[in-house]
C-alpha cells in the first residue's frame, strides 16, 4: 500500500473525497476518525493517529485534510516525514466566520499554519480559499503578543495549488420538471449568451406590468409595431420557435408557467429530531450555525415577498448540529402556506427530487470555500441567485450574483411575477468541471510520488492561477 490517506473527521465532504480516492487509487491504507466533535479532532487527532497508522515501508504518499495537524502526527511518526505529504484545505480557519473576534481560537489556525509548512504539497478546493488563507497569515500572526515569524506565507505560497472539489454528478433526469426536460433541448431553448446574461436586468427594471413588457426589457429591445412584441428565443407565447411549437402549446407548458416560483434553501446546516409528515420522515431542525449560512437574511427577504401577496412557495433543505435560531420556528410559522419542503430529507435521492422540481436557488452565506450544495442544486437546473463575494464569483457568472439584500429582493420580486424567465433560462453554469469525471485524473496524478507528474501539475496549476 503506497498511499496513506487519512482523515481526521471522516464525515460530509470529507467523506466524500476520502472515498472517491481510495475507490480510485485501490493501493492505499485508510485511517480515520467519526466526524463528530471538530475541535477536539483537531486538538488530539495527530496523537491518536501516531498510534493508529501502522507502520510499514510501502507508503510513498500521504494525504489529509487540514483539520489534522500534520506538524505533529510527522513529530510523533518520524517514519512519515520522508513521504510525499499532500494536504488538502477544504476551509481555512484563518477566515472562518465567528460572531466576535474574540471567539477565535488562536490555535486552529497556527495548527494549518504549521501543516503548511511542514507538507510538500498543499491543495486547496478553490482559489478563494487559497487567497483568502495566504493574504491572511501576517494579520492572524499579529494577535501573537510578541516574537512575531515573518514572511510564512512566501514559504508556503510555492507549495500551494488549487484543485476543485470533485463531485459525483447524478443522473437527475427522472426527477427533472417537464419544463427542465424541454429546455434541455437546445433547438428549442436557443439563448444566445448575451441574450441570457440579460437576465439579469430584472433585477434593475421598473415593476413589470406585463408578460410582454418584462421580455422587452431583457431583450434591451423596445418593440415597434412592425416587429413581434416578443422575444422569441426567449420562448415567447406568441407564435413558434423555428418551426416548433411555442412551450405553452406543448403539453404542460401552460400549467408549468402558472405554478409558483418554487425557492429552495439547501445549505444542509439543519438538522433535528425525525418527525412524520404522511408517510416522509423529515428531520425537525434544531440547529444551525446562523453566523454561517446567515438564515435570518433569506427568512427576512422571503418574507418582505409575503407582505408584498407574491406567489412562490420555498423548500428549507439540510442537515444540522446543536441549537437552532428562532429565527426558523418563526419563519416556519409566517411561511406556512409558502412551504413545500422543510428540513432533512431521508435520502439522496429525495434531496435531489426537491431540487429538480425547484425554480431558484438561493445563498445567503457568509462564509464558503466551494459550494457543493449550489452546484448539485444547479445541476438539478435551479437558476442561482448567490452573493457577489467569497468564493461564488469563481463559480457564477455575474448575472447570479447579488451585492446587497435589497438587490436578492428585488431579483426574487421580479422572478415570483414572471416565473416564466427562470424556467425558460439557459443555465450559463458548467457544472462538468466540477465532476470526479473531469477531476479524477488529477487528483490521481497528485497521489503520484513520481516528482515528474507533480512538477507538470504544478506548472498548469500555476498557469490557470494566474488567469484566475
Amino acid at each position: 500500500m503506497s498511499v496513506l490517506l487519512v482523515e481526521a473527521f471522516y464525515g460530509g465532504s470529507h467523506k466524500q473525497l476520502i472515498d472517491l480516492l481510495q475507490e480510485s487509487t485501490g493501493d492505499c491504507l485508510v485511517c480515520t476518525l467519526p466526524a463528530k466533535k471538530w475541535h477536539w479532532r483537531a486538538r488530539t487527532a495527530g496523537l491518536y493517529f501516531m498510534q493508529a497508522i501502522p507502520a510499514s515501508p510501502s507508503y510513498r504518499v500521504l494525504f489529509t485534510s487540514s483539520v489534522l495537524n500534520l506538524a505533529e502526527l510527522v513529530a510523533l511518526r518520524p517514519d512519515l516525514a520522508s513521504l510525499k505529504k499532500i494536504l488538502y484545505f477544504h476551509e481555512n480557519q484563518l477566515i472562518y466566520p465567528v460572531r466576535k473576534s474574540q471567539e477565535r481560537d488562536f490555535q486552529y489556525g497556527y495548527n494549518q499554519i504549521l501543516s503548511c509548512l511542514v507538507a510538500d504539497v498543499v491543495v486547496f478546493n478553490s482559489a478563494f480559499n487559497m487567497n483568502s488563507f495566504l493574504s491572511s497569515i501576517s494579520t492572524f500572526l499579529k494577535t501573537m503578543p510578541d516574537h512575531r515569524p515573518k514572511g510564512l506565507d512566501q514559504l508556503i505560497r510555492p507549495k500551494c495549488r488549487v484543485v476543485y472539489f470533485p463531485i459525483r454528478i447524478p443522473d437527475v433526469t427522472r426527477f427533472l420538471t417537464e419544463h427542465k426536460l424541454l429546455r434541455q433541448d437546445r433547438s428549442l431553448y436557443t439563448i444566445s449568451s448575451h441574450e441570457s446574461l440579460n437576465l439579469w436586468l430584472t433585477a434593475k427594471a421598473s415593476p413589470l406590468a406585463s408578460t410582454r413588457e418584462a421580455q422587452n426589457e431583457l431583450s434591451g429591445k423596445r418593440p415597434s409595431p412592425a416587429e413581434p412584441q416578443l422575444h422569441p428565443q426567449l420562448g415567447g407565447d406568441t407564435g413558434a420557435l423555428q418551426g416548433h411549437p411555442a412551450p405553452s402549446q406543448l403539453t404542460g407548458q401552460k400549467a408549468t408557467t402558472l405554478q409558483p416560483l418554487h425557492i429552495v434553501w439547501p445549505h444542509r446546516c439543519i438538522q433535528g429530531h425525525e418527525v412524520q409528515t404522511g408517510n416522509v420522515f423529515l428531520l425537525r431542525p434544531r440547529s444551525v450555525r446562523e453566523h454561517d449560512k446567515d438564515p435570518q437574511l433569506f427568512f427576512q427577504t422571503l418574507l418582505k415577498l409575503k407582505e408584498q401577496e407574491l406567489n412562490f412557495e420555498v423548500s428549507v433543505l439540510g442537515e444540522t448540529f446543536t441549537d437552532v435560531p428562532e429565527i426558523f420556528d418563526e419563519a416556519r410559522e409566517q411561511l406556512v402556506d409558502h412551504i413545500r419542503h422543510w428540513g432533512f430529507m431521508p435520502s439522496k435521492e429525495d434531496y435531489l427530487s426537491v431540487l429538480c422540481q425547484a425554480d431558484v436557488v438561493v445563498s445567503t452565506a457568509k462564509h464558503e470555500f466551494f459550494g457543493v450544495a449550489m452546484l448539485e442544486a444547479v445541476h438539478c437546473g435551479c437558476y442561482p441567485l448567490c452573493p457577489k463575494a467569497l468564493v461564488y464569483p469563481e463559480i457564477f457568472h455575474d448575472i447570479y450574483l447579488y451585492s446587497t439584500p435589497e438587490q436578492l429582493c428585488k431579483r426574487l420580486q421580479d422572478f415570483c411575477k414572471h416565473p416564466h424567465l427562470v424556467r425558460r433560462h439557459v443555465l450559463q453554469v458548467t457544472t462538468s468541471r466540477f465532476s470526479w469525471n473531469t477531476l479524477e485524473e488529477e487528483y490521481r496524478a497528485l497521489l503520484t510520488s513520481d516528482p515528474s507528474n507533480e512538477s507538470h501539475a504544478q506548472t498548469k496549476n500555476t498557469a490557470s492561477s494566474e488567469g484566475t
